[in-house]
């Protein structure tokens, strides 16, 4: 146990030394980054294609999958940059995996003409939890359908959370999805976590989501999650 326990310890403290140096090339590039977490099918690559519909909102994206291109292939047909890392096995991604993909992202012009750079972690609520990757904000995604109970079952993914998604949220009276339950359980947790409902269809809902992302970039706002 002692051997499994240092070891965690070393690739950790790696990873961490790794977002650091992240942090510096976000800078140096003028890039914004937004690190979202969630369970498979909570609607992240869905998210991101609705908001690559406005207009006054450019950012590119690096997609976490354990395989295939598929959701970085979606978000290329809408025009998007969007790079994939495909990890095999392995359940989050690591601020090595985030840096070697970063030297092709930048070799297209559409790098320089954003402001933004999201991250879509691998599905999993759980192990992204203990990575960081340098990102200026942590954001999770709940859809509706997974339940309003997840954020004290979860606590170390909602831990992490700047911000937390309710997305799905046109199907709340179908699943008797009960928002307050969530800031309830949130607040016991992590005070003042903003929590913003979210459906695709809801131009309202992503142009909140947007301007607010926006004032974030404008503040200069730096997470203080620890990751651990």
């Amino acid at each position: 146990m002692e051997k499994v326990i240092a070891i965690k310890e070393r690739v950790l403290s790696a990873n961490d030394r790794k977002a650091q140096e992240l942090r510096g090339i976000y800078d140096t590039h003028n890039k914004f980054v937004i690190n979202l977490m969630s369970s498979p099918g909570s609607g992240k690559t869905t998210l991101l294609e609705s908001l690559s519909k406005f207009d006054d909102f450019k950012f590119c994206v690096i997609e976490g999958d354990l395989e295939t291109n598929r959701d970085a292939d979606r978000l290329e047909k809408q025009g998007v940059l969007a790079k994939q890392i495909t990890t095999g096995e392995a359940c989050h991604l690591e601020a090595n995996m985030v840096a070697n993909i970063l030297p092709s992202l930048m070799q297209d012009s559409r790098f320089n003409q954003s402001d933004f750079l999201f991250i879509e972690n691998v599905g999993n609520l759980v192990c992204p939890a203990s990575y960081d990757l340098g990102a200026n904000v942590n954001v999770v995604l709940l859809s509706v359908p997974e339940g309003d109970d997840k954020v004290l079952k979860y606590p170390s993914m909602f831990l992490c959370a700047d911000i937390v998604l309710i997305t799905k949220a046109e199907m709340k009276e179908y699943f008797g999805f009960k928002t307050e339950q969530v800031k309830s359980d949130l607040e016991t947790l992590r005070h003042g976590v903003e929590i913003m409902e979210i459906s695709k269809d809801s131009k309202e809902s992503l142009e909140k989501l947007k301007e607010y992302f926006q004032t974030l970039a404008l503040r200069g706002y730096r997470t203080d999650h620890i990751f651990k």
